[in-house]
């Protein structure tokens, strides 16, 4: 049997579970043989919440719930189950009760929120053209481009969805900020991180795409979590 919980990865705005495809390789290396990435919606945090209950609910054993961007806020309105061991937040949103992720935004614009555009739907994009400089900076161009095509954009209503209770209030978490981020500003990362109580904060020097930048990082990270959220369930 391994000692290894099964990692659940929740992606955020404008991307899909593939946007994890470099973490869950290196996660596979370090002898994780149960790894899930949930494929949400993205028509509300209570959609994407509940499509993550699923997913954590289908799991045998102790969850470890990595969330990057808004999947931050979505492991947070989720996570409070009881085979959730531990939650990790990756260049996310970390709301208190009563917080969306379009309100902590308002408090420090991120450099690239003018390139943010909503269509006739009620979707919002991130301007093909501005994906690589916004989102991605320190990814290859043909990397930022398929990410940019593919993109997949949440209703707008999404951001102003809030939190109930916060799990990140009964649950150990590990948080990675990024110094470079466009989409979440740097400023909002430190005071999320901050109130958490996190077991441990790292700090790197990468956009907000830090899970493909800087997949090894991120991974040690999850890896380290794991280890510690085991051991202390």
């Amino acid at each position: 049997m391994s000692n290894k919980p099964t990692v659940v990865l929740v992606h955020g705005f404008w991307g899909g579970a593939a946007h994890w495809g470099k973490v869950i390789v290196e996660l596979a290396r370090k002898g994780y043989t149960s790894i899930r990435a949930v494929e949400m919606p993205l028509t509300s945090l209570a959609d994407d919440a509940e499509r993550t209950r699923k997913m954590v609910a289908q799991q045998s054993g102790p969850v470890l719930l990595v969330g990057h961007s808004y999947g931050g806020a979505v492991i947070t309105q989720a996570g409070d189950l009881p085979n959730v061991v531990g939650l990790v937040y990756i260049a996310a949103f970390a709301p208190d009760a009563g917080e969306s992720p379009g309100g902590l935004t308002q408090q420090h614009l991120p450099l690239a929120a003018p390139n943010l555009e909503p269509d006739s739907d009620g979707f919002l994009w991130l301007k093909p053209e501005k994906f690589h400089e916004s989102f991605g900076q320190d990814l290859t161009p043909d990397e930022a481009l398929v990410m940019a095509v593919t993109q997949k954009a949440p209703l707008a209503s999404t951001f102003g969805d809030t939190i109930t209770a916060p799990a990140w209030k009964n649950k150990p978490s590990w948080y990675q900020i990024s110094s470079a981020d466009r989409m979440i500003h740097p400023d909002n990362q430190k005071m999320m991180s901050a109130r958490l109580n996190a077991r441990k904060v790292i700090t790197l020097d990468a956009s907000h795409a830090s899970l493909a930048s800087r997949p090894a990082e991120v991974a040690a990270l999850i890896d380290e979590a794991a280890s510690e959220a085991i051991k202390t369930s």
